[in-house]
C-alpha cells in the first residue's frame, strides 16, 4: 500500500515538472515570437534595397498646373541619408534584366540618347522634371527625374519601389524601366500622349481639346476602377493619399490612369509616426483633424474630382463653396456646369453624378461609400443615358438666391486673382 504522505510528494513532484515544462514552453514561444518578428523585420529592409522596381504611377509629371497642385507636407521623420537601392543595383549589369518581370535598368547614356540630351520637356512636378523619350524600339516613353531640389525624394521613390512592384491594372500608369547612374534617378513611363486631366480642365489654350460630357464620365468610371483595384483588388489593401486631377493622366484613347503613388501606404501602414500629407483642397477634412488616413479619406478626394469634372473649377478657386451652395437644391448643380458642357449634356445625368460626389464629400467617413459603390453608381449613369428632348439639355437656373450666390462667388474670386496680379506687379 502507497502511504499518503508518498501520494502528496508525487503529486507535488509531478506538479512541479508540469510547471516547469509548462514555463519553459512559454519561453520558447517568446523567443521564438520576438526572432520571427526580428526575421521578417530584416526581411523587410533587405526587400527595400532589392527589390527591383515594378510600380505604377507617373506621378505629377504632365502636371503643366503646378502652381494649383502643390503638394503640402507637414514635417516628419527626416529619411536616412544611405540610401541602399544605389548601393544595390550599381553592383548590377546595366544591360539586365531588373527581374523576371522584365522591367529593364538603362544606363545614363541610353536615357541620355533616348531624351535626345533631355530636350523635350513634357512637365514640371514636385518630384521633378519629365521629359518625352524614344527609345531604341521605337517606343514613346516618359522620363521621370529626381531633381535635387525636389519636395519629394528617395523616400518616395523608395516607396513606390518596395510597395508597387505588385500591382498591375489597366487603370494604373505602368513603369517600363529605371536608370540609377551618375548620381541620377530616373524612372521611365508609358507614355500618355493626352497628359494630365488638370491640364485639359484648366489649360485656357484655344486648341486644346475640351472634353466632352461623355468623356467625362469615362474618366470618372477610369478613376473609379483604378481606385477599386488598389482597395479591393490589392493584398493588402493600398491607400493612395495624393488623388487630384493632375495624378489622373490620359493616353491617345482619352483612356484615364491613377498615377503618382510616392505617398501611397498600405491598409495596414501604422501611420502613428507619419506627418500630414496630401494636396491642399483634395485632403480629407477628418484625416486633418485626426491624422489618420483611411480608405475613405481617398474617396472624399475623389468626391472633389468628380467635381472638377463637372464645374472645372479648381480646388483653388472656392470650389467648395460652390459645391455646398449646389447642395442646396436638386438641380443646383446646374449652375456651376463647366459652361463647355451647357447644351452639350443631359442635366439629369449631371445631377447623378453630383449626387455621388456629394456622398463622397460627407463629413463623416462611415457616410461615405465604399469605391466599389462609387463605381457602380457611376456605370449605372452610364448605362441608363437618358434621350431627352433638344430643349431639356440645356442649362436650367434652380433658383435667383443659389445665381446670386455664385455670382458673389465668382466676383470674390476675381477681385482675388486681381489683388494678386496687382502685388505682384509691384
Amino acid at each position: 500500500m502507497v502511504r499518503k504522505g508518498d501520494l502528496v510528494i508525487i503529486g507535488i513532484s509531478v506538479g512541479l515538472t508540469l510547471g516547469l515544462l509548462i514555463a519553459a514552453l512559454l519561453l520558447f514561444f517568446i523567443w521564438w515570437y520576438k526572432r520571427r518578428a526580428h526575421l521578417r523585420r530584416c526581411a523587410n529592409e533587405r526587400s527595400v534595397a532589392t527589390l527591383p522596381i515594378r510600380m505604377n504611377g507617373l506621378g505629377t509629371s504632365i502636371d503643366l498646373s503646378a502652381s494649383l497642385a502643390s503638394s503640402i507636407t507637414i514635417p516628419e521623420e527626416r529619411p536616412q541619408k544611405s540610401f541602399q537601392l544605389s548601393s544595390w543595383w550599381n553592383h548590377h549589369n546595366k544591360d539586365q534584366f531588373a527581374s523576371v518581370s522584365g522591367i529593364l535598368r538603362y544606363s545614363y547614356k541610353d536615357v541620355q540618347k533616348a531624351t535626345q540630351n533631355f530636350t523635350t520637356i513634357l512637365g514640371q512636378g514636385s518630384f521633378g522634371p519629365v521629359y518625352k523619350a524614344v527609345m531604341p524600339s521605337g517606343e514613346v516613353v516618359a522620363v521621370k527625374v529626381l531633381a535635387s531640389d525636389s519636395k519629394q525624394g528617395e523616400k518616395e521613390f523608395r516607396t513606390e519601389v518596395s510597395l508597387l512592384g505588385r500591382l498591375h491594372h489597366r487603370n494604373l500608369v505602368n513603369l517600363l524601366g529605371y536608370c540609377i547612374d551618375k548620381g541620377q534617378h530616373m524612372l521611365i513611363y508609358e507614355f500618355m500622349s493626352n497628359g494630365s486631366l488638370a491640364n485639359l480642365l484648366y489649360n485656357k489654350e484655344k486648341e486644346q481639346h475640351v472634353l466632352s460630357w461623355e468623356e467625362r464620365l469615362q474618366i470618372a468610371l477610369d478613376i473609379s476602377h483604378g481606385i477599386e483595384y488598389l482597395h479591393e483588388g490589392a493584398v493588402p489593401p493600398v491607400m493612395h493619399r495624393d488623388l487630384k486631377s493632375a495624378n489622373i493622366l490620359l493616353d491617345q484613347s482619352m483612356r484615364a490612369k491613377v498615377a503618382d503613388f510616392g505617398l501611397s501606404r498600405e491598409e495596414v501602414f501604422d501611420e502613428h509616426y507619419s506627418g500630414l500629407k496630401g494636396t491642399y483642397g483634395y485632403i480629407d477634412p477628418a484625416y486633418i483633424s485626426t491624422n489618420k488616413f483611411s480608405a475613405k479619406s481617398d474617396i472624399y478626394s475623389f468626391g472633389i474630382i468628380l467635381f472638377e469634372l463637372i464645374t472645372a473649377i479648381h480646388p483653388h478657386q472656392n470650389l467648395m463653396e460652390y459645391i455646398n451652395l449646389a447642395a442646396m437644391s436638386p438641380d443646383g448643380v446646374d449652375e456651376i456646369l463647366d459652361e463647355k458642357l451647357v447644351g452639350e449634356c443631359d442635366l439629369a445625368e449631371v445631377r447623378s453624378l453630383a449626387a455621388v460626389g456629394h456622398k463622397c464629400l460627407q463629413k463623416f467617413q462611415k457616410k461615405r461609400p465604399s469605391i466599389g459603390e462609387v463605381s457602380q453608381a457611376i456605370l449605372k449613369i452610364r448605362q441608363n443615358r437618358r434621350n431627352h428632348p433638344a430643349e431639356e439639355r440645356t442649362m436650367s437656373f434652380a433658383s435667383g438666391g443659389i445665381s446670386r450666390a455664385v455670382s458673389r462667388i465668382g466676383d470674390q474670386h476675381l477681385e482675388l486673382t486681381n489683388m494678386t496680379s496687382m502685388k505682384n506687379g509691384d
